[in-house]
């Protein structure tokens, strides 16, 4: 059975005082906001505002934020962060530019990496979840964003995180099981995963998800690590898993092909082109690396 440690990867460490404490004091988080020291993360859509032609994010003073929802993130080295969700209307009138976070993930500092995946998976949340699920009404930010309250029901509704597995599957010759999903371009294959179903355990997800979308039956699993991964919601368990039998049965619907590959085939197809597979920007390349021993060749980074 593998085991770790898993090799760097985003989102995976740079935790930092959240201030939960403090979400309900108003009189506090306005005094923070008056003090130009504190840092504004931007959010328009999907997308965060960074600096030009550099990397990191662009974070204003509050006086210089653009208009939108307000929230707290947290400090970080005594400095309090936070962050603003652009109105949908709003003007680009911080400068920069804005990109998505699966570019930026490799080029942010850990401080950085840990806000920017807090901001994205915050304010989505909001974004996606504008009324109340109970009756239907508009319900308004509360808690400095750590929560919504609808105004009719007086319902509290907190931000979602959607727990899913994702393993790296290994035989008795030490081979390891990628599988190809149908929305992925051809000659991309990847770690298996799937969501965790209600009632049921991480490691009983391994083995359904593996055994329905191959046919793989897995006996012993083991945890590896974890990634919040906010497209849009996910925390990524990562696993590592052996298989009780090889022969191979893929759904055809999610996944529509899976292959057994040793480390000398899988880096032959790599280098070749003909094969495509996670690289460090997610849990699956940090898995997969951690099996072949080292980046594999001609995809080291993405």
């Amino acid at each position: 059975m593998l085991t770790g440690p898993l090799p760097d990867y985003p989102f995976s460490g740079g935790g930092y005082d959240r201030l939960a404490e403090r979400r309900r004091d108003e009189r506090f988080l306005e005094a923070l906001w008056s003090d130009q020291q504190s840092r504004v993360v931007v959010l328009r859509g999907r997308e965060l505002a960074v600096e030009v032609g550099a990397p990191g994010l662009r974070m204003t003073s509050p006086e210089e934020a653009p208009a939108g929802q307000r929230m707290l993130l947290g400090a970080v080295e005594d400095v309090v962060h936070f962050l603003v969700v652009m109105d949908d209307d709003g003007e680009d009138a911080i400068g920069g530019e804005f990109r998505d976070l699966r570019t930026l993930a490799s080029q942010l500092s850990l401080s950085e990496s840990a806000l920017a995946v807090h901001a994205v998976s915050l304010g989505g949340w909001h974004q996606r979840h504008p009324r109340c699920s109970v009756c239907g009404a508009v319900t308004a930010v509360a808690e400095a964003g750590a929560s919504r309250r609808c105004p009719s029901c007086s319902t509290q509704h907190f931000p979602r995180t959607d727990p899913a597995v994702i393993m790296l599957v290994t035989d008795d010759a030490d081979r390891c099981l990628l599988g190809h999903n149908s929305a992925r371009a051809a000659g991309w294959y990847s770690t298996l995963a799937g969501f965790v179903e209600p009632g049921e355990s991480p490691e009983q997800a391994v083995r359904r998800e593996v055994r329905e979308e191959t046919g793989v039956g897995v006996g012993a699993v083991s945890y590896a690590g974890s990634q919040p991964w906010p497209f849009p919601s996910s925390l990524m368990l990562g696993y590592f898993a052996e298989a009780t039998s090889t022969d191979i049965l893929v759904d055809g619907d999610e996944v529509t092909d899976a292959r057994w590959f040793t480390r000398s085939e899988l880096a032959r197809g790599v280098e070749s082109a003909e094969l495509v597979v996670p690289t460090s920007v997610s849990i699956a390349g940090a898995l997969l690396t951690c099996w072949y021993g080292d980046a594999l060749p001609g995809n080291r980074s993405g």
